[in-house]
């Protein structure tokens, strides 16, 4: 089943009197449970096409398609609704509430779909159980580490039962080993069925996806599987 179908997406930026073509001509499938990376050098055109495929920003000319609905004509208060209901965002930085608690950060999404309050405190709380923070979800921001602070990210991104979960340079600000923890956990919820799009422009964390796809001057250079993907050592974590 697809997820995402794009085609023939272009973007076009206007800067002065210039204009910026950040993606010429995309056209790409993926498919449910699937585990894509997206690579490629500064100007490659990978963040505009994250943030398209986030319905975070629309393309120029093209169709995307998200769950056979045409998002590419969508209108702003459409496009937050399939946002905040179908895809779940990981970003570098956390983006975490720093005067807030680990489980009011996990429970922002649930107040914003409008869920009564019992529900969504016990739907947060079983999510920071299931990526190992059920002892942390008392806890601000500045309590936990970086790796901790990724993990309430995670759960945030998984709180809503989302179709795709959205991971910017989800290692960028942490450290080798942190990083190999945070991959482990992403492993874990593609193999409980989730579908994972991962930015990243480390070849080595690309390769724990199963295909990765290369962009450069606006176009995608490859798309292929993954022949010696690198599987992580598992966490056993219950379904989230």
């Amino acid at each position: 089943m697809n997820i995402i179908n794009i085609e023939h997406i272009a973007k076009i930026y206007e800067v002065g009197l210039e204009e910026v073509h950040a993606l010429r001509d995309v056209s790409l499938r993926i498919n449910k449970n699937e585990y894509v990376a997206i690579m490629g050098p500064s100007g490659s055109g990978k963040s505009t096409l994250m943030n398209i495929l986030g319905c975070l920003d629309t393309p120029t000319h093209g169709i995307y398609q998200f769950k056979e609905k045409n998002v590419s004509i969508m209108n702003d208060n459409e496009l937050a609704t399939i946002r905040n209901k179908e895809i779940g965002f990981v970003f570098q930085t956390f983006n975490l509430l720093p005067r807030s608690n680990a489980l009011h950060n996990v429970e922002l999404p649930l107040i914003y779909a409008g869920k009564v309050k019992h529900d969504r405190i016990e739907r947060s709380q079983k999510v920071l159980e299931n990526v190992g923070l059920g002892d942390r979800m008392h806890h601000k921001p500045n309590e936990l580490s970086g790796g901790q602070r990724q993990r309430v990210a995670i759960a945030r991104a998984l709180v809503t039962d989302p179709a795709i979960i959205l991971a910017d340079e989800p290692t960028g600000n942490l450290d080798t080993k942190t990083g190999e923890d945070i991959m482990a956990l992403f492993n874990d919820i593609h193999e409980q069925g989730n579908t994972i799009i991962l930015v990243t422009h480390e070849e080595y964390i690309a390769k724990h996806a199963a295909r990765i796809i290369r962009l450069r001057d606006g176009l995608i250079e490859t798309d292929e599987i993954v022949k010696d993907r690198y599987i992580p050592k598992r966490n056993n974590l219950s379904k989230v």
